[in-house]
């Protein structure tokens, strides 16, 4: 293209992507109204310990919670009310409902709201007249995690920080006390003055400290880590009672954009002890632009809409509250209750809770284009469009489905994804023989809908070599036991547990001998050279892998299951594959049809789709175990589930949201577009440019989205995300846009060879004079946007035509036009 065509195409551009942008615009910020005044009601305070609130000890603690109820509507008024204490001495009570305790004795609380209303606790506390030895393990280690200390961030990751190393979250408190004690000269904690220990100058900033000040010296922590000190800095004497569970109160709360909740924490020790740890433990939300938490556990709802996780840590144990935040000042739409597809039920219930409007189905054009995008990866075809369009049955959007699914298209789409992160990649070179039987294996399960469970059990128990079993290629390709532990736990199960390896989860319960376990598993798994063949078998061996840390030997186990003995003779990894493929697996259908519905939806049911921690739930509970049911009773059946969630309601929503569903992005109210990936916008352009794009070492007719690893040089697939493949990660894949995306597309080379391409479209367009231009602007926004072009949008390519529809240029104009328009570019 010239620069003067250049010039003319943005003046194009500008008339039409006004209209092409219309389905996709971002929509304005909403407004949200404060919350109204509570309707006058009781209030009350929550029962958090299960014998009565009851404080042994100088050293404890309590959290209040009073909550206003109007009889339908329960309210956090923690905060917003006035406390008294009678009588007076016993304890005090700050603003934020926290009870200190101060002498022996039986004291009643009383809580005033601003218009009267009050409510009334006791409160018992005994054994404050004597001075009780701190625990190192069960209270100093604590402070190291609340304040931040032994986080990864600072003195907690694996080479310290200026020195002074502990352990990660304080899960090896041995060690924790020599550094603290042993090291430096003696110098970081002194009995004899322990005002002048490091530890104490630090942690208040009277000493330069790279983390700044931390504590105050009238703070709880300041004063029990001199107390510590005082006595001698002991390490604790005998076993230290651990926690057994860990409860939030409230579990769950209906909450307003704006509104707060007071949470408080309990912890349950193996001695039988119950003790209120909020102050004590570490919060985090799920999700910050939908609610934040404090360092005290006050949770502040944001202006999103929709479910929210905040997570409470203590001592290795983790406990979850869990909000859903509704529109304000709205009544909960008409509840459909003529829906009888499984998705659509879960995911209607949620959006009347949240009153939320979905919005309204999308056209036959914008669905054809979706689901085939979606299915196989690729563009309809112009003979797929007009007849879909013409096409008058009530079932066609089903009829349709299934005709994709049965396509070899599908499975060369879903091939590319499953090869991807099972790490089918070559390091540089020409593609190799195992790269190739791989893909053709994944690909030829798919085509022949092999059942999940047969997929994933014949990829975990593979063994010969990689012509006689091509399974064995993900066993040559994640070559150490480690990473396939990690690789399967997080595609199979979404479970995260790399951490695991070296110190306990800190998200989660997993600790070193769980991963250990899992180890075990694959501890027989050799590599031999059989007749110059790569062959892989399981030794004659017992199955057991060492405790990272005591290095004593450890029988396979999978993630909460029971420890079993493996005989020599048998392979483990056929165990491992029963119990992974287990219907009572409660990680294995779920894990699936999470990352599958993030594909289609463009957001999982939890986020990331392969973290499914109990501290990330899932968004839509409800919908979850649907999915996961269906999944199970289908026997694992990868169409039926696409199918399952193709044909709902939801899927089909158009992308245009409404006034209700504007700031939702967690719900599926409206569809949300998705950039194409590297592969199928390659293909797409090639597509509507009418050029091919070579592969080297691949037949000529080889699509981006048909390519068997990501070892081929394109720089196109590369600045549009194409993900290297080097871990089991999704998230290898970029989906963010770029300033290098859009200039590749305005003027770069490549572009510019595949609009001037002689056998090209836009060629055809100019050499065809028996066609009108009119008939040939049609038919290019059919092939590109699945749809015909609006009257405004036709009259604008025509003018723009004007008398020189022969001109060659000026068809490349149009085409480039609409190949930069947001509208080609998503999947909306």
């Amino acid at each position: 293209m010239t620069d003067q065509h250049i010039r003319n195409s943005f003046l194009l551009i500008a008339s039409l992507l006004a209209l092409l942008f219309h389905c996709i615009a971002l929509p304005p910020t909403l407004v949200v109204a404060d919350l109204p005044e509570a309707t006058r009601g009781s209030i009350k305070f929550e029962s958090t310990l299960p014998d009565g609130l009851r404080l042994a000890g100088r050293d404890t603690r309590l959290q209040l919670i009073v909550t206003a109820t109007d009889g339908m509507t329960e309210t956090d008024v923690t905060g917003k009310v006035s406390y008294a204490a009678a009588p007076d001495g016993l304890v005090t009570v700050d603003e934020s409902g926290f009870v200190t305790p101060l002498a022996n004795g039986q004291v009643s609380i009383i809580a005033t709201a601003e218009d009267g209303r009050q409510a009334t606790t006791t409160i018992t506390t005994t054994g404050m007249e004597a001075s009780q030895p701190v625990s190192f393990c069960g209270q100093v280690v604590p402070i190291f995690t609340k304040l931040g200390c032994n986080g990864g961030g600072c003195h907690g990751k694996i080479a310290g920080q200026n020195g002074f190393r502990l352990s990660l979250l304080g899960f090896e408190p041995e060690e924790d006390y020599r550094h603290l004690v042993a090291e430096s000269r003696g110098r970081r904690v002194s009995a004899a003055s322990p005002d002048r220990s490091l530890l104490l100058l630090k942690t208040t900033g009277a000493m330069p400290h790279g983390g700044g000040a931390r504590a105050d010296t009238e703070s709880y922590e300041y004063r029990l880590m001199r107390r510590w000190i005082s006595q001698g800095m002991p390490y604790d004497s005998g076993p230290v009672p651990s926690v057994t569970k860990l409860d939030v109160y409230p579990k769950g709360r209906r909450m307003f954009p704006g509104q707060t909740q007071q949470l408080s924490i309990v912890a349950t020790f193996e001695d039988g002890r119950v003790e209120d740890v909020t102050r004590a433990a570490v919060f985090e939300s799920n999700d910050t632009q939908m609610a934040e938490a404090s360092v005290t556990g006050l949770v502040t709802a944001g202006e999103s809409i929709g479910d929210v996780a905040v997570m409470a840590r203590y001592n290795g144990w983790v406990a979850v509250f869990r909000a859903e935040i509704p529109r304000q000042g709205i009544v909960s739409p008409k509840q459909i209750a003529s829906l009888d597809h499984p998705v659509d039920q879960a995911v209607r219930r949620k959006l009347a809770s949240l009153g939320i409007e979905p919005s309204p189905p999308c056209d036959d054009s914008t669905f054809l284009r979706r689901a085939t995008i979606d299915i196989c990866g690729r563009l309809p075809t112009l003979e797929e469009t007009e007849a879909f369009i013409a096409d008058s049955q009530s079932e066609k959007r089903s009829h349709l489905i299934d005709r994709l699914l049965a396509s070899e298209d599908y499975a060369s789409n879903f091939a590319r994804k499953w090869s991807i992160i099972l790490r089918n990649r070559r390091d540089g070179g020409t593609l190799k023989a195992d790269n190739l039987v791989f893909h053709h294996w994944v690909k030829d399960s798919l085509q022949s809908n092999k059942t999940y469970d047969v997929f994933v059990r014949e990829l975990l128990t593979a063994r010969g070599s990689v012509f006689s079993n091509p399974a064995v290629v993900w066993l040559n390709h994640v070559t150490d036991h480690n990473e396939r532990v990690e690789d399967m736990s997080q595609l199979f199960l979404g479970q995260r547990i790399q951490c695991a390896r070296c110190h306990h989860h800190p998200y989660e319960k997993w600790s070193q001998e769980d991963y250990a376990r899992m180890s075990a598993f694959f501890s027989t798994v050799t590599k031999k050279n059989v007749g110059g063949d790569v062959t892989f078998v399981s030794r004659v061996a017992a199955a057991t892998s060492p405790h990272p840390r005591t290095r004593q030997p450890l029988t396979p186990a999978g993630l909460d299951a029971t420890p079993t003995s493996v005989d020599p003779y048998q392979d483990p990894r056929q165990t491992l594959a029963d119990w992974i493929t287990s219907a009572d697996n409660q990680f294995f259908a779920r894990s699936l049809v999470n990352r599958y519905w993030k594909h289609f939806l463009g957001r999982g049911l939890v986020e990331p789709e392969d973290d499914m921690r109990v501290t990330n739930p899932p968004s839509n509970p409800e919908l979850m175990d649907a999915l996961a049911q269906s999944f199970i009773d289908s026997g694992y059946d990868l169409r039926q589930l696409v199918r399952t969630i193709c044909t709902s309601q939801t899927y089909a929503a158009s992308s245009d949201a409404n006034e209700s569903n504007l700031i939702d992005r967690r719900s599926y109210s409206r569809f949300f577009p998705k950039r194409l990936v590297a592969e199928t916008l390659l293909d797409a352009v090639d597509r509507v440019t009418g050029s091919t794009t070579s592969f080297g070492g691949m037949p000529a007719s080889t699509r981006a989205v048909e390519l068997p690893d990501t070892g081929f040089d394109s720089y196109f697939l590369t600045v549009f995300g194409q993900p290297d493949a080097k871990t089991a990660c999704e998230c290898e894949r970029s989906a963010e846009a770029n300033l290098a995306q859009s200039l590749h597309l305005l003027n770069s080379a490549e572009m510019q060879n595949k609009l001037g391409t002689d056998q090209g479209r836009a060629q055809q367009y100019a050499n065809d004079a028996k066609r009108s231009a009119d008939d040939k602007v049609r038919e290019l926004y059919l092939v590109a946007l699945s749809r015909s072009p609006s009257d405004q949008e036709l009259k604008t390519s025509l003018t723009y035509l004007g008398e020189q529809t022969q001109q060659v240029q000026l068809w490349e104009d149009l085409i480039w036009a609409l190949v930069n328009s947001k509208e080609f570019l998503f999947n909306h």
